[in-house]
């Protein structure tokens, strides 16, 4: 069975399913210790190679993952956005990581507002999550744009273990928000 490759386009970005030619940016995605102070650590490269190996093979075993953001201008590699449930996670999360020299343009929030758009109308999702660490306002931020509010707080599943507040909003608050 093919895995599911779904292409998404915004004005300024690609989102598409991970490929090979994605792993040095991402490996260097994974090594910055500013991107990575919210989403697990830093991370070396034999670690780097096997998160985006089992991120992309979510795809085939879950048919939704996190989608690697291209940008059109470019055509480089500007971070991971998407849909995302591992095992024992709080919900159906849209979550959002960028490369530092991309922050401050607005690509998460419109990256998420695709993936939030296609996890609703594709995967039939009724909810969508933002788990964002307190001391996280960058990314609080992106999900007040998003039209998100804090639901409720949870510890994330090991190896994490960080507390975090759940942010979310309904199918129906996201489709009311966007006037459909």
């Amino acid at each position: 069975m093919p895995a599911p490759s779904p292409t998404l386009e915004t004005e300024r970005l690609i989102l598409r399913v991970p490929e090979p030619q994605d792993f040095e940016p991402w490996a260097a995605f994974a090594a910055d210790p500013d991107v990575q102070e919210f989403i697990g650590g830093v991370l070396e490269r034999p670690v780097a190679w096997r998160t985006m190996c089992g991120m992309a093979g979510a795809w085939l075993i879950r048919g939704f993952s996190v989608f690697s953001v291209i940008e059109k201008s470019s055509g480089r590699w500007v971070g991971r956005v998407g849909p995302w449930q591992p095992e024992g996670w709080p919900g159906t999360e849209v979550g959002w990581g960028l490369a530092r020299e991309t922050w401050g343009k607005g690509y998460a929030t419109e990256a998420a507002t695709a993936a939030i758009d296609w996890a609703f109308d594709t995967l039939g999702w009724t909810e969508v999550i933002h788990t964002i660490e307190e001391a996280n306002v960058n990314s609080a931020k992106v999900a007040q744009r998003l039209g998100s509010t804090i639901l409720r707080q949870t510890v994330l599943p090991a190896p994490l273990n960080v507390a975090v507040d759940v942010w979310g909003q309904s199918r129906e608050q996201w489709l009311a928000r966007k006037g459909r």
